[in-house]
């Protein structure tokens, strides 16, 4: 006799759960609730996501900031019908506290093999869902163990989350004779291009075409990467991967026969005529959320508003300068670097909420490092390597910053430097000048200078940063920096010169 399983999957919806935009307020075919109202659920259903839902939007800040709860984010997901969640990385950005609150109040079963206490036991093991058909389906849930680098020590400091390979492979192992299907759901994507087999990354932030060769999961959902993967066959496990932010989800078709497992989906992206799946208290937390990011909290001389990627790394950007120049302010380094996210905002004359989130929206804080001349160069050097010369001898961005993940934030902008790059030369040499205060930087010279606490962690390849002395920490998100730098001046109006 046939027993089939339908899977609906989501990964890295960043808290995109409503269709209204959060950048400009309109309408769009997008939201995690407008998902949900395709899912087509019965007793032989399973819905899942791979993590990355408590923090990325301005929603997810309000909630944070504002109500200190997420009850309302579990709320939605409870609503949508999730059966089995496992974490993403940035589900451990306000600490274990704040992610327990959220997994008490879910319906699903959160799991995730390899966050252990201090102990050593798996906190969120794997589970068994016994469909109404009998059909028994094995979950082991992953994440990626470089939370261990990014995150604050002090968001994880009462769990450990160790190596997701070996706890995915002992979880097989154990449960694999117990069911009739094996599902990986894992918060990390591929280290090889499933094209030409390429190594991407020697690093093992990802590892998920290991799993597939290592191990014999059914089906492995993937995540973080951002990607859009198809489902197909690797090494004899399925593997899919949706695009973030809730644009797209993946239905998976399950066959199980006498002798094999027939599997098969289809990437689905929101239906613009259906209507978001929620109520009218959800309605109201969305509208004030809304009303609070258009509330003016200063004013500039002029917009500040992106450009082209190359154009503004290239060309220097006012909006880099004016976050670095609030970073200098509170940090009193001598230097500053600050990244953008791959899509930003940008400001107004009359700045909102909505402006600094939706131009910053990640919850880093500040730290300060004593670095040398040589350290500080290699950091520089590092960014430098977004540069490319394409085909044509026109300047472009490196394909390392595209593939397989779009990384615009790993290209810093520094303040309290001058140097120019040669792109035309070889990495690691290309910053032809280098002066601090109009002299030339020395390799033993030391300097005060000012991240975030991202890029202090080393991420990003810029492993100087692990190696210098801290000697400040200004642990308020720099959100709350931006607001407050504005809130000190909210009788001037705060001048912006170009770039220089």
């Amino acid at each position: 006799m046939n027993q089939n399983l339908k899977i609906y999957f989501t990964s890295d919806v960043h808290g995109y759960f409503f269709s209204t935009s959060y950048a400009s307020r309109e309408e769009q075919n997008r939201g995690l609730l407008k998902c949900a109202s395709s899912f087509k659920k019965d007793g032989n259903t399973l819905v899942m996501d791979a993590g990355d839902i408590l923090q990325g939007s301005a929603y997810t800040y309000y909630c944070q900031s504002e109500l200190k709860s997420n009850e309302s984010i579990a709320d939605i997901m409870n609503q949508c019908g999730y059966d089995v969640i496992t974490f993403g990385n940035h589900d451990f950005n306000y600490g274990t506290e704040y992610l327990c609150q959220y997994v008490d109040r879910l319906t699903a079963d959160a799991v995730c093999q390899n966050v252990k206490d201090l102990e050593g036991n798996s906190l969120y093991p794997y589970v068994i869902k016994t469909l109404e058909n009998g059909l028994r389906v094995g979950v082991v849930g992953i994440v990626t163990d470089y939370v261990n680098i990014w995150e604050k020590a002090s968001n994880i400091s009462d769990i450990q989350i160790v190596a997701p390979l070996e706890e995915a492979k002992k979880a097989l192992a154990e449960v694999r004779d117990k069911v009739d299907v094996t599902v990986c759901l894992y918060h990390g994507g591929f280290e090889r291009d499933l094209t030409s087999k390429k190594l991407l990354s020697e690093t093992t932030e990802n590892v998920a075409y290991r799993i597939c060769e290592e191990l014999d999961f059914d089906l492995l959902l993937t995540g973080h990467q951002h990607m859009s993967i198809e489902g197909q066959y690797v090494n004899g496990t399925y593997v899919v991967q949706p695009k973030e932010n809730a644009t797209e989800f993946h239905e998976i078709l399950v066959e199980k026969t006498d002798s094999n497992l027939c599997i098969s989906s289809k990437v689905c992206r929101p239906d613009a005529k259906s209507i978001c799946k929620t109520t009218e208290e959800l309605k109201a937390i969305e509208a004030d959320v809304q009303d609070w990011l258009d509330s003016v909290v200063g004013k500039l001389n002029k917009p500040l508003l992106p450009d082209e990627k190359i154009k503004m790394a290239s060309n220097g950007n006012t909006i880099a300068d004016f976050i670095n120049t609030i970073q200098l302010h509170y940090s009193g380094a001598m230097v500053s670097a600050v990244s953008l996210a791959n899509e930003i905002k940008g400001f107004n004359q009359s700045v909102t909420r909505r402006d600094i989130i939706a131009t910053y929206p990640y919850p880093n804080t500040l730290v300060v490092f004593e670095m040398t001349g040589k350290q500080l160069r290699e950091a520089v050097e590092r960014s430098a390597e977004y540069f490319a010369m394409n085909e044509n001898g026109v300047l472009s961005i490196s394909k390392d910053f595209l593939e397989p993940k779009i990384e615009h934030y790993n290209y810093d902008y520094y303040m309290g430097i001058m140097y120019q790059i040669d792109p035309l030369r070889a990495c690691g040499s290309r910053a032809v000048k280098f002066k601090y205060q109009g002299n030339d930087v020395q390799d033993e010279e030391i300097l005060t200078v000012c991240v975030n606490n991202y890029r202090a962690s080393g991420a990003g390849d810029y492993p100087m940063y692990s190696q210098c002395r801290v000697v400040k920490e200004i642990n308020v998100e720099m959100v709350e920096l931006i607001m407050q730098y504005f809130e000190e001046q909210k009788d001037a109006v705060i001048e912006i010169s170009e770039p220089v």
